[in-house]
């Protein structure tokens, strides 16, 4: 029986310096649907758990926009994004504040899956839902979320939205 108590820290408060130092810069990818809300909330609970920040990533995608001929119509929809894109980071933001996490905001440019994974080194964890793509265009670019897991240089949390499930 002595031997038994050496598996473990003495001090249950070592688990939480464990946790600490393995999981202090969470990155929560976001699209601001349904999909994504749930693994900003388990991110949020990582941070809490953790000491940790939390970063809120909105990629303004521009596979959307590389077929279209750039005129108002495009502008329109780039201008959609950008809101989108800050309505989903503020969603993070407001949700950090109530939690008292702290939480940063960016939105950048690209296709999300590379500008994911280029963020990856600089972050001990990445919390993501499934992305809302759906039918045709998840057929075609394969699920983000999966990708991303195949490729970080962190780990990966992905939450899956009881949205998602139905």
């Amino acid at each position: 029986r002595g031997s038994r108590g050496q598996q473990g820290p003495a001090d249950p408060s070592e688990h939480s310096e464990v946790l600490k130092m393995a999981f202090s810069k969470i990155l929560v990818p976001t699209d601001g649907s349904e999909y994504t809300k749930a693994a900003v909330v388990k991110a949020m609970e990582l941070a809490k758990l953790t000491g940790g920040t939390v970063t809120a990533l909105y990629v303004l995608d521009q596979t959307i926009l590389t077929n279209m001929p750039m005129d108002t119509a495009v502008m329109n929809v780039y201008n959609t994004l950008e809101k989108e894109g800050k309505e989903a980071v503020d969603f993070v933001r407001d949700l950090g504040a109530k939690e008292n996490v702290p939480v940063e905001l960016s939105i950048k440019e690209g296709t999300p899956v590379k500008v994911i994974l280029d963020e990856s080194p600089n972050y001990d964890v990445i919390v993501m839902g499934t992305l809302g793509r759906t039918g045709m265009s998840k057929l075609l670019m394969g699920s983000v979320a999966e990708r991303v897991v195949r490729a970080s240089s962190c780990p990966v949390m992905v939450v899956r939205s009881t949205e998602a499930a139905n």
